[in-house]
C-alpha cells in the first residue's frame, strides 16, 4: 500500500500534509513511509485508503497505481490486484466497531478517483452555479462516476432539480428520464452534494474526514450509501424522504426516535481523534479570522455594522471564559453529530419498505404504521466529531427556536413559543437512556443519568449559541440565499441572555 499517494488522490497538496492529517487524527501503530514516519491505525486507515480507489477502470488503473516509484512504498505487495478493482457493493448485515478490521475489510468502494473528471484540475475549479452549464456539470459526474445507463443520454435529458435545506453546501436531486432503466444495478436517481465555504488552513482535512466517516455510516447501513467523491462534493444515495418541520421536533414519538439516533451516534467507534479538541479548534480559529477581517482596512461598508458589532463583543476573552467553565461540567467525550436540527432529520416516506411490517413496524387503533427508529434517517455529518455530550443534546434543543423555512429575508423564523420546556427534554433524555441500555456495546457509567444530562444541556447551549454565531459571521458572504448576520445576531443575543441565567443559576466552579 502507498498511503501518502492515497490521500494525495484526496487533494491534500504534500507528504507532510498528509502525514500531519494521518498523525492527528489516526494513532495506534508506528510505519515507516519512505524516510517519514507516521502514526497510523493500519486496520481502519490503510484498509481504507486502498479501498478508496476501487470501483475505477480496472487493470488499467491497477498498472497505473503498481507503477509509482518505490519510495512510497509501505510494503513490496501490489497496490492493486486487477481482481480487486471489482465495482461491487459489500454491506454488512451487522454493526461493527468502525475500528476493528473486520470492519475495515468490508468498506464500501467510493469513487472513480485516478481518471476521468476524478481529482484533476477541472474537479478542483468552483462548479457552475445555475442553468445549462451546472446541469451539463452534474451530469459529467453521473456519468464518470456511475456509468451503466448514463452513459447512454445526454445532460439535456437527465433530471437535475435543486432540493431545499443545507446552509452550508447546495444539493441537487439527479436522476435517468422517465423510460430508462439501470443496465448494470447503478442507481437512477441520486443526490448532488456542492460543497460551500471550503477556505481555510483545515478545510481539505475536514471534508477528507467527513467522506471517511459518511463511508463508514454507509458501510454499516446507518446513513445513505456513498456512490462518488470529488473535491467539490459527493454523490450520494437520494432517500424518498422528507425533512422534519421544526414544530415536529416537539412531537413525543418524533423525540423519541430522536433520542435512538442520538444515542446510536454517541456509541459510535470512529477512527478519528477522540480527544474534545473539535470544537475549541473549530471556534479559536474562528475567532482568529473575526479578529483579522476586523483589524482589515479592505471591510465593505454593508459590513462595517456587523464589524463594528463583532469588535465590541471581545470574542477572544469570551472564549477563554466560555472553555473554562464549560470543561468544568465534565460532560463525557463521545461522538457527536454537532448538527442536530431538523432539516439533518430525514422522516421516509410510507411508501418505503423501511415502513412495512416486516421491518419490525406495528400498525395502531386507527389503521397507521407506528413509526420505528429505521423511520428517520440522520444526514450531514458535516461537523461529526468527538464532543462534548451535553453540546449534541444542547444543540438539538437550540433548534427548537429556528425554522428555516422562511421563502423571504433573513430566511429563517424564530419562534420563541417553540423553546423545549423541561418536559420535553426530560422526555428525550429518559428515552436516550433507555435505547443506550439496549445496545450490547454500550457499558454503564454513574453519569448516565437525567438529572446529570438536563445540567450539560443548560451549560452547553452558550457552547452552541457561541458556535453558530461566530460561523454565521464568517459565511455572511456565501451565495447560499439566508441571511447569516441576522442569523448571527440572533445566536450571540441568545447567548448573552443565556448566560445571565447561567450566572444567576450556577456555581461557576462546582456546577448548579
Amino acid at each position: 500500500m502507498r498511503l501518502f499517494h492515497h490521500l494525495a488522490l484526496l487533494n491534500l497538496k504534500s507528504a507532510e500534509q498528509c502525514e500531519r492529517y494521518i498523525c492527528v487524527n489516526f494513532k495506534s501503530k508506528r510505519v515507516r513511509v519512505g524516510r517519514d514516519k507516521c502514526d497510523v491505525k493500519i486496520a481502519t486507515v490503510c484498509k481504507y485508503w486502498r479501498k478508496v480507489v476501487k470501483w475505477v477502470n480496472g487493470p488499467a488503473v491497477a498498472e497505473h497505481l503498481n507503477r509509482l516509484p518505490p519510495r512510497l512504498a509501505i510494503s513490496n505487495r501490489p497496490l492493486f490486484t486487477s481482481q480487486e478493482l471489482s465495482p461491487t457493493f459489500r454491506y454488512s448485515s451487522s454493526f461493527t466497531s468502525f475500528g476493528e478490521p473486520q470492519f475495515s475489510e468490508r468498506m464500501l468502494e467510493v469513487s472513480r478517483t485516478v481518471n476521468g473528471h476524478g481529482w484533476g484540475t477541472e474537479s478542483r475549479s468552483r462548479p457552475p452555479s445555475s442553468g445549462e452549464a451546472l446541469k451539463e456539470y452534474a451530469y459529467k459526474l453521473c456519468k464518470d462516476y456511475l456509468r451503466g445507463a448514463w452513459l447512454n443520454i445526454s445532460a439535456s435529458e437527465m433530471v437535475l432539480k435543486k432540493v431545499s435545506g443545507g446552509l452550508s453546501n447546495l444539493l441537487y436531486y439527479c436522476s435517468l428520464p422517465e423510460g430508462v432503466t439501470s443496465a448494470q444495478g447503478e442507481p437512477s436517481r441520486l443526490l448532488l452534494r456542492l460543497y460551500g465555504n471550503v477556505n481555510g488552513s483545515r478545510a481539505i482535512e475536514t471534508l477528507v474526514t467527513e467522506s471517511v466517516i459518511f463511508t463508514l455510516l454507509s458501510e454499516s447501513q446507518r446513513g445513505p450509501r456513498l456512490y462518488g467523491v470529488f473535491s467539490g462534493g459527493r454523490l450520494e444515495e437520494y432517500i424518498p424522504a422528507r425533512a422534519l418541520l421544526t414544530t415536529e421536533l416537539a412531537d413525543p414519538q418524533i423525540s423519541r426516535l430522536i433520542a435512538d439516533k442520538i444515542a446510536q451516534i454517541h456509541l459510535m467507534d470512529v477512527p478519528i481523534n477522540k480527544q474534545p479538541k473539535w470544537l475549541w479548534h473549530t471556534m479559536h480559529t474562528w475567532v482568529k479570522q473575526i479578529e483579522e477581517l476586523i483589524e482589515s482596512d479592505n471591510i465593505q461598508e454593508g459590513s462595517r455594522e456587523m464589524i463594528n458589532t463583532m469588535k465590541a463583543l471581545n470574542l477572544s476573552d469570551e472564549l477563554v471564559w466560555l472553555k473554562e467553565f464549560l470543561v468544568g461540567i465534565k460532560s463525557p467525550v463521545v461522538f457527536c453529530h454537532n448538527d442536530l436540527q431538523e432539516g439533518n432529520i430525514l422522516l421516509r416516506e410510507r411508501a418505503n419498505s423501511d415502513l412495512d411490517l416486516t421491518n419490525g413496524n406495528d400498525v395502531t387503533e386507527n389503521g397507521n404504521v407506528r413509526m420505528t427508529s429505521d423511520s428517520l434517517v440522520v444526514i450531514d455529518f458535516e461537523y461529526c466529531s468527538y464532543n462534548y455530550r451535553g453540546f449534541d443534546f444542547a444543540n438539538h434543543f437550540c433548534e427548537w427556536f429556528y425554522d428555516y423555512s422562511n421563502q423571504e429575508p433573513p430566511y429563517f423564523y424564530k419562534l420563541e413559543s417553540n423553546q423545549a420546556e423541561t418536559h420535553h427534554k426530560e422526555h428525550l433524555v429518559k428515552n436516550y437512556l433507555a435505547a443506550l441500555r439496549t445496545y450490547p456495546e454500550y457499558k454503564e457509567r454513574e453519569e448516565d443519568d437525567l438529572p446529570t444530562i438536563l445540567r450539560e444541556i443548560e451549560a452547553f447551549t452558550l457552547a452552541s449559541h457561541f458556535f453558530w454565531g461566530l460561523w454565521s459571521v464568517l459565511n455572511s458572504s456565501s451565495e447560499i440565499n439566508f441571511d447569516y448576520w441576522s442569523y448571527g445576531q440572533s445566536r450571540f443575543q441568545s447567548y448573552y441572555n443565556h448566560k445571565s441565567k447561567i450566572l444567576s443559576e450556577f456555581d461557576v466552579s462546582n456546577g448548579p
